[in-house]
Protein backbone atom coordinates (compact mmCIF):
# COMPACT_ATOMS: atom_id res chain seq x y z
CA UNK A 1 0.00 0.00 0.00
CA UNK A 2 1.30 3.44 -0.85
CA UNK A 3 0.24 6.56 1.00
CA UNK A 4 1.19 10.19 1.51
CA UNK A 5 2.80 11.04 4.81
CA UNK A 6 5.42 13.17 6.50
CA UNK A 7 7.95 12.91 9.29
CA UNK A 8 8.12 16.16 11.20
CA UNK A 9 10.87 17.21 13.58
CA UNK A 10 9.92 20.19 15.68
CA UNK A 11 10.94 21.47 19.11
CA UNK A 12 12.82 18.28 19.93
CA UNK A 13 9.86 16.08 18.98
CA UNK A 14 9.61 13.69 16.04
CA UNK A 15 6.19 12.58 14.81
CA UNK A 16 4.42 11.50 11.65
CA UNK A 17 1.36 12.71 9.77
CA UNK A 18 -0.59 10.63 7.25
CA UNK A 19 -3.14 11.87 4.71
CA UNK A 20 -6.49 10.04 4.82
CA UNK A 21 -10.02 10.59 3.53
CA UNK A 22 -12.25 12.79 5.70
CA UNK A 23 -14.71 9.96 6.47
CA UNK A 24 -11.99 8.19 8.50
CA UNK A 25 -12.55 10.82 11.23
CA UNK A 26 -16.28 10.03 11.45
CA UNK A 27 -15.69 7.09 13.78
CA UNK A 28 -13.11 7.51 16.53
CA UNK A 29 -12.56 3.74 16.81
CA UNK A 30 -11.87 3.50 13.09
CA UNK A 31 -9.57 6.53 13.27
CA UNK A 32 -7.62 4.98 16.16
CA UNK A 33 -7.33 1.71 14.23
CA UNK A 34 -6.12 3.63 11.17
CA UNK A 35 -3.41 5.28 13.29
CA UNK A 36 -2.35 1.84 14.56
CA UNK A 37 -2.24 0.49 11.00
CA UNK A 38 0.27 3.18 9.97
CA UNK A 39 2.45 2.74 13.06
CA UNK A 40 4.77 0.14 11.43
CA UNK A 41 5.81 2.73 8.83
CA UNK A 42 6.87 5.13 11.60
CA UNK A 43 8.30 3.01 14.44
CA UNK A 44 8.52 4.77 17.78
CA UNK A 45 6.76 7.91 16.51
CA UNK A 46 3.31 9.20 17.34
CA UNK A 47 1.12 9.28 14.23
CA UNK A 48 -1.61 11.81 13.47
CA UNK A 49 -4.04 11.74 10.57
CA UNK A 50 -4.78 14.63 8.23
CA UNK A 51 -7.81 15.05 5.98
CA UNK A 52 -8.96 17.97 3.89
CA UNK A 53 -12.49 19.26 3.40
CA UNK A 54 -13.89 20.29 0.01
CA UNK A 55 -12.11 23.65 0.30
CA UNK A 56 -8.76 22.02 1.01
CA UNK A 57 -8.74 23.04 4.68
CA UNK A 58 -6.85 20.44 6.71
CA UNK A 59 -8.11 18.80 9.89
CA UNK A 60 -5.90 16.66 12.12
CA UNK A 61 -6.78 13.69 14.31
CA UNK A 62 -4.55 12.05 16.88
CA UNK A 63 -2.54 13.27 19.82
CA UNK A 64 -4.09 16.59 20.78
CA UNK A 65 -0.84 18.48 21.27
CA UNK A 66 0.43 17.43 17.84
CA UNK A 67 -2.92 18.04 16.13
CA UNK A 68 -3.09 21.55 17.62
CA UNK A 69 0.47 22.27 16.56
CA UNK A 70 -0.10 21.09 12.99
CA UNK A 71 -3.31 23.09 12.72
CA UNK A 72 -1.11 26.20 12.87
CA UNK A 73 1.46 25.01 10.31
CA UNK A 74 0.85 25.90 6.64
CA UNK A 75 0.09 22.73 4.69
CA UNK A 76 2.78 23.56 2.11
CA UNK A 77 5.40 23.67 4.91
CA UNK A 78 4.88 19.99 5.77
CA UNK A 79 7.38 17.70 3.95
CA UNK A 80 4.83 15.30 2.37
CA UNK A 81 6.13 12.33 0.42
CA UNK A 82 4.98 8.91 -0.72
CA UNK A 83 5.56 5.92 1.56
CA UNK A 84 5.00 2.21 1.03
CA UNK A 85 3.69 -0.10 3.75
CA UNK A 86 3.68 -3.84 3.07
Amino acid sequence: MTFQGAIIREQGQVFAAVIVKKHVFDNSSAAAETIRSFQPAFPGMPVVLMAQDSRGTPTYYGRRDIARFLANVPLRAIPWREYTLS
